[in-house]
């Protein structure tokens, strides 16, 4: 019986009508030729591991849909397509995916690349992190609600930068305001700031 992630199947509900018979089948065919994949959201995409490591992607964007290896160039070769950022192009049907036939192979080829030790993920040494400086309008908001205050009190250091960053990567200011609005609410229940993709 394959392993399926609940995640998964909550980011095909929400896609597109367009899109969700384009994952769907995907998602099919890459569990038809690795019974043994390890289903995953990262980077907030579907994500197919194996052994371990990470084998493949899937996404659903608001006109088409991509699919693409970890190892694209080795496992595609001359094959890979350059018009969007995925390995197999821009999906907007069901037709625009190659033969079932040849996702498998694919899929074989990366589980053989993965045996042989290849598609390691290379991390850069952690850089050490600054002393977290809480924004003025996060230290603001907090203070005017307890129970956010208390509850991002009690959040560990790594919990509360991701909050903190993502308000102040916010380019324009609205959406810096809807971000400081949407935490405190999400802080004041409790959710850490990636609530969404955890079990």
């Amino acid at each position: 019986m394959p392993k399926k992630d609940p995640r998964l199947d909550a980011y095909i509900a929400k896609a597109a009508p367009f899109a969700q018979p384009i994952l769907r089948q995907l998602r099919a065919t890459v569990h038809e030729a690795c019974p043994t994949v390890l289903e995953e959201i990262k980077w907030g995409h579907p994500s197919f591991g194996y052994g371990e490591r990470l084998m493949a992607g899937m996404s659903a964007f608001k006109a088409h849909c991509g699919f693409g290896f970890w190892m694209g160039a080795k496992i595609l070769g001359g094959a890979k397509r350059e018009s969007a950022m995925w390995d197999y192009g821009r999906i907007t049907a069901l037709e625009d995916l190659p033969p079932k036939r040849t996702t498998m192979q694919q899929v074989k080829r990366a589980m053989k690349l993965i045996d042989a030790g290849e598609g390691k993920m290379e991390r850069a040494p952690a850089k050490p992190k600054g002393v977290l400086r809480l924004p003025k309008d996060l230290a603001l908001a907090l203070r005017s609600n307890r129970k956010a205050a208390a509850t991002f009190e009690g959040f560990p250091p790594s919990q509360k930068r991701e909050y903190v960053e993502w308000i102040t990567e916010a380019k324009a200011e609205a959406t810096r305001e809807r971000r400081l609005e949407q935490a405190v609410a999400w802080i004041a229940e409790g959710k850490r700031r990636n609530w969404k993709y955890e079990r």
